[in-house]
């Protein structure tokens, strides 16, 4: 036995690469083909919003109800915040990361149903892609941005349940490599960045 000092590895720690992984590298390439579409169509609406004028929305098509909308918009804020929490507390082993994420979920679900809610309402009332121009570009940057949130939801539960929240034993409670926590994360963060720039260009 030499006189250095011998320090214990710890197994339950969560380990961290120098560079990200592969499927990491695959989502942030998806997202910037996803952010230059987003970019896309919200420019071309921008400029039909423009072309129509004073009136907008154009005379006969319904809007989004504000308070009901800024209530979702908070909701979905949030979760991205409590996703980058669990990132923060990833490396501390007593930190509830399970619980972080599923208040996320929770809050990511609220956002998708009631936002469904309040589309359906307005496609009853005359909104859809045959309404006009400015409603067809409408709903596509909405349903656009909607299959990303149910992909990050997805994503997030997975991410969850690998954590074998449910389990008693802290002992028995499956490892989760970074690198599917980092693409889950990743994909929430641009979900819940982006929304606002959508709120603040479509809704006001």
């Amino acid at each position: 036995m030499s006189g250095r000092e011998v320090i214990p590895l710890n197994q339950n720690r969560r380990s961290r690469t120098a560079f990200p992984e592969g499927r990491t590298v695959a989502m942030l390439v998806f997202l910037v083909f996803d952010a230059m579409m987003f970019a896309g169509m919200v420019g071309i609406f921008m400029l039909t919003r423009g072309a129509a004028g004073a009136e907008w929305p154009p005379p006969g098509q319904p809007w989004f109800p504000p308070w009901e909308t800024a209530i979702n918009t908070t909701a979905l804020l949030v979760s991205g915040l409590l996703v980058l929490r669990a990132n923060q507390t990833w490396e501390k082993p007593e930190a509830r990361v399970g619980s972080l994420l599923f208040a996320a979920i929770v809050l990511g679900a609220f956002f998708l149903f009631f936002q469904g809610v309040i589309w359906l309402v307005l496609i009853r009332q005359g909104l859809n892609l045959a309404s006009s121009q400015y409603g067809a570009f409408f709903c596509l940057v909405v349903f656009l941005h909607a299959v990303n949130v149910l992909g990050g939801l997805i994503l997030l539960g997975i991410a969850w349940r690998r954590l074998n929240p449910l389990s008693d034993d802290q002992e028995m409670r499956g490892p989760l490599r970074t690198s599917a926590f980092s693409s889950a994360r990743i994909l929430w963060y641009f979900v819940a960045g982006v929304w606002p720039i959508l709120y603040l260009t479509l809704f006001l």
